[in-house]
């Protein structure tokens, strides 16, 4: 019957001992009322800083519509003065050959 103790070793029994007593020790750490409190405050900051990185995505978002909008408005106006100064030009160029043809018909005469 003792040849079956001698097969057992001592090393592995030992670090299984220690790490039963550890989790046994570490379970009633942790389950403790501290532990508990320290548990709450922890998850308290975690939801104050959630609130404040909400709070700062919507400021941005907020702004980048805003920027979207006055971009959108800025290219209206380029686009209107563009298409304005297109119809000047084709104006300018249609008064000039109004004038020239009136110049040769007077020439003519």
């Amino acid at each position: 019957m003792l040849k079956c103790f001698k097969k057992i070793n001592k090393k592995d029994t030992g670090v299984f001992a220690a790490g039963l007593l550890f989790g046994t020790a570490g379970i009633k750490l942790l389950s403790s009322k501290d532990a508990k409190k320290l548990y709450t405050n922890c998850t308290a900051a975690v939801l104050r800083a959630k609130e404040c990185v909400l709070k700062t995505a919507t400021t941005i978002q907020e702004n980048a519509e805003d920027i979207y909008a006055e971009a959108q408005q800025i290219n209206e106006e380029r686009a209107a003065k563009d298409a304005e100064e297109y119809t000047d030009v084709e104006d300018v160029e249609e008064a000039e050959e109004t004038a020239e043809e009136a110049s040769e018909e007077n020439e003519a005469k």
